[in-house]
């Protein structure tokens, strides 16, 4: 003979049913994204060329010159690519190089591979170093979402670093983090994570640099779109930009850093 339950009874089962579900799916989810994350972190991702020189003069002589530094992650570096023309540093230097106003890039980068908003603050020490720098691009960012630091943490980490530079009198462009949802190595769902993660750094960046005064390029607003539909754009690794990526990202920066230029004085 079948139990009679009454509706309280039934509820009561339900909901215990229901939540140990929810447990079951959440330790299960869990279990899922600790797993992607493990071959994440042990897949073998490009790494930074040794005999890529950080150093270079793009342009005529005698063209007004332009001290262009680099600061930030793997990106600032060109990590993906073997060649210095197709870092982001040197297609934006060619770019500077070649267009209407005709500057003489002094390029040089402070970037260091792995890095996250709390090393900009060396990062910004060594490039004060020497001659001041007309213009600073920092890229930055990706490390911060993929460690899940707090937004608001790395944000003003980045917003003291550019308020520096300001101080400084040097001009200031920041390509925020980029769209990490477009990136292969990682699979879903922990890309979707990781993404939705890169997305809330990159709100608190914008926030923070224009606070310090200076300007930003929203790269995933800008570029994400090309990344997520061409896997070109990134180099064998899944992860990096390849030359097409960092062109992809050198034509969004242009517009900013070329008026950034055009601000900052000629010597």
């Amino acid at each position: 003979m079948s139990e009679h339950l009454s509706p309280s009874t039934l509820a009561g089962r339900l909901g215990r049913t229901a939540a140990l579900s929810l447990v079951a799916g959440t330790v299960g989810g869990a279990a899922v994204l600790a797993g992607q994350a493990f071959v994440a972190r042990h897949r073998r991702y490009a790494q930074p060329e040794l005999g890529l020189a950080l150093r270079a003069t793009v342009g005529r002589a005698g063209a007004p010159p332009l001290r262009l530094v680099l600061l930030g992650d793997s990106s600032a570096l060109g990590v993906g690519v073997d060649r210095l023309d197709d870092t982001i540093g040197g297609q934006l230097a060619n770019l500077l190089a070649e267009g209407p106003t005709g500057r003489q890039v002094h390029l040089s980068s402070v970037g260091v591979s792995g890095s996250r908003s709390t090393d900009l603050a060396t990062q910004v020490a060594r490039a004060l170093l020497g001659e001041r720098p007309d213009v600073a691009v920092i890229l930055i960012g990706a490390n911060d979402a993929t460690t899940l630091r707090r937004p608001a943490d790395a944000a003003a980490y980045l917003g003291a670093a550019v308020h520096r530079l300001r101080e400084a009198r040097v001009e200031v462009v920041v390509g925020t983090c980029p769209d990490l949802g477009a990136v292969r190595s990682i699979a879903p769902p922990l890309r979707h994570l990781v993404g939705w993660s890169g997305r809330c750094v990159a709100r608190a960046q914008t926030a923070a640099v224009l606070d310090a005064g200076g300007t930003v390029v929203d790269l995933a607003a800008e570029t994400g779109p090309v990344f997520r539909a061409d896997a070109g754009t990134l180099c064998h690794d899944g992860f990096h930009p390849s030359a097409d990526g960092y062109r992809v990202w050198a034509h969004a920066l242009l517009p900013a850093v070329a008026a950034a230029a055009a601000v900052a004085p000629r010597h």
